[in-house]
């Protein structure tokens, strides 16, 4: 079998590759995200590109935590998966680039501009394997939410479960129930995109099943 390191401190991304069979390592990157998406923002500046996209930002950072990890694996494996999530959201001002809130207050305040609105999840995954091959894409998923009362987003936030994850919302969990629809790949909104993956596996000569645990196996899935 073929050995899979998460570089990844995601609850969601790891029960995402435990339901497809996968049972990872897990390591969490050191990673500074602000610094490297400052330096990114300031070397596109100064080249005259405008702002990054959300879509390089993702892939940028899960390079990043995938490099990360492959230098400082404290077990060995045969392949390394980095993964960042951000959401795009036009507020009727232009696009905001959105992660993890601080804080309560703006995870209630981003709920306010966000609900009866449409965002793009983007998730960023960057695959290192066993040799030099390393290999990255985005998904990109576009997100319609519920128009929420000030009560729901309260009640919502109070429970703890946006501050924790990109954008301040689940599509599988408390949040699930204000989320009215989705485009693209529902596992892409959980923070890992199963058939990206699936890809990414391909070009560098691993298919999915080489990745099943015994366990998953066994138990027939």
């Amino acid at each position: 079998m073929t050995t899979l390191l998460l570089a990844s401190a995601s609850p969601a991304r790891l029960a995402t590759l435990r339901s497809a069979g996968i049972e990872p390592q897990v390591q969490v990157s050191s990673v500074d995200e602000p610094a490297l998406l400052d330096q990114a923002a300031a070397a596109a500046a100064a080249a005259g590109t405008g702002p990054v996209p959300a879509a390089e930002q993702v892939l940028l950072l899960a390079r990043a935590k995938a490099r990360d990890v492959r230098a400082t694996a404290r077990t060995a494996a045969d392949l390394v998966l980095g993964c960042d999530s951000m959401l795009e959201l036009d507020d009727g001002t232009g696009p905001t680039v959105v992660g993890k809130p601080a804080d309560a207050a703006e995870a209630a305040a981003r709920w306010r501009a966000m609900r009866g609105r449409t965002g793009v999840l983007h998730t960023g995954h960057w695959l290192i394997g066993t040799g030099t091959d390393e290999v990255g894409a985005t998904s990109s998923t576009v997100v319609h939410f519920a128009d929420l009362t000030d009560a729901e987003i309260d009640a919502y936030v109070a429970t703890g479960e946006p501050l924790h994850v990109a954008g301040a919302f689940t599509v599988d969990g408390l949040g699930g129930p204000f989320v009215t629809g989705i485009e693209g790949d529902h596992h892409g909104v959980v923070g890992l995109s199963l058939p990206l993956l699936r890809d990414l596996l391909g070009q560098v000569g691993v298919t999915v099943p080489e990745l099943w645990s015994t366990t998953a196996l066994t138990a027939g899935r």
